[in-house]
C-alpha cells in the first residue's frame, strides 16, 4: 500500500502537465456530456415504461418521476464511473505515454504503440467488466441494504477489484511483455482509485489520476525511481 500511495502522490504531481491537462479537459467534458445524455435517456425510458406498462399503478406520474430521479441519483456514482472509465480509456495511451516519457524515458522507448482500436477494445472491456461484476454482486447489494452501510462498503470492495484490473490492463497494453501486478498491488491500486471516485470534486480528476498512478506503480514495482 505504501508504494501505491507513493504512486498516487506522483500522479497528482502530473496534473499540471500541459498534455495531461488537455486530456483532462477533453475527457471531463466528454464524460459529463455522455453522463448527462445517459441519465436523461434512462429517465425518459423509465418514465415511458411506467406509463406504458402501468407499473406503480396508483402512483402519480410526477411522483414516479421523482422516484426514478432518486434511483438515478443513488446510482450516479456507478453510472459516472462507468462513463468516465470508458471515456478515459479512449485517451489512455496519451496519458500513459506522457507520464512515461517524462518520468521513465527508457521504458517509454521500449513501449508498444497502442492504436485507437485497442483503446476502444480496452474501454469496452472495462465497461463489460463493470456491468458484469456489479450484476453478479447485485443480490448481495440488495441483502446488505438492510444494514444501512453494508451496500456502499461492499460496492467499494467490488469496484476496487474491477478498477485494479482495468488500470492494470491499461498500462500493460503498452508493455505486453511485462508481468501482471500481484494481487496486493492490484488491490491497492483499485482501492485508492475507487475511493477517489467517491470523494466529491476529486471524482472528476479520478480517472486521469488513476491512469497516471497505474503507470507509476508499474515502474516503481521494478525499483525504477521517478
Amino acid at each position: 500500500m505504501a508504494r501505491a500511495v507513493h504512486a498516487l502522490l506522483l500522479a497528482l504531481g502530473d496534473l499540471p502537465s500541459p498534455r495531461v491537462l488537455r486530456v483532462l479537459v477533453q475527457s471531463l467534458l466528454l464524460t459529463l456530456l455522455v453522463f448527462a445524455a445517459a441519465g436523461g435517456a434512462i429517465f425518459a425510458g423509465a418514465r415511458w415504461a411506467l406509463d406504458h406498462w402501468r407499473w406503480l399503478d396508483g402512483v402519480e406520474l410526477d411522483m414516479a418521476g421523482v422516484l426514478i430521479l432518486l434511483v438515478l441519483l443513488a446510482g450516479s456514482w456507478l453510472l459516472f464511473r462507468a462513463v468516465a472509465i470508458v471515456v478515459v480509456g479512449l485517451f489512455a495511451d496519451s496519458i500513459v505515454a506522457d507520464v512515461e516519457g517524462r518520468h521513465y524515458p527508457a521504458a517509454a522507448m521500449r513501449a508498444v504503440d497502442v492504436g485507437w482500436r485497442q483503446n476502444i477494445t480496452l474501454a469496452l472491456t472495462s465497461l463489460a467488466r463493470l456491468i458484469g461484476g456489479n450484476l453478479v454482486a447485485l443480490p448481495v447489494y440488495l441483502i446488505l441494504l438492510f444494514t444501512g452501510i453494508g451496500t456502499p462498503i461492499f460496492a467499494l470492495f467490488v469496484n476496487a477489484l474491477l478498477l485494479g484490473r482495468d488500470l492494470e490492463a491499461m498500462v500493460l497494453a503498452r508493455h505486453p511483455d511485462r508481468p501482471r501486478f500481484d494481487r496486493s498491488t492490484r488491490w491497492a491500486l483499485g482501492l485508492l482509485s475507487a475511493v477517489s471516485f467517491v470523494v466529491p470534486v476529486a471524482n472528476l480528476l479520478a480517472p486521469i489520476v488513476s491512469a497516471a498512478m497505474a503507470v507509476h506503480l508499474l515502474h516503481l514495482r521494478d525499483g525504477v525511481r521517478s
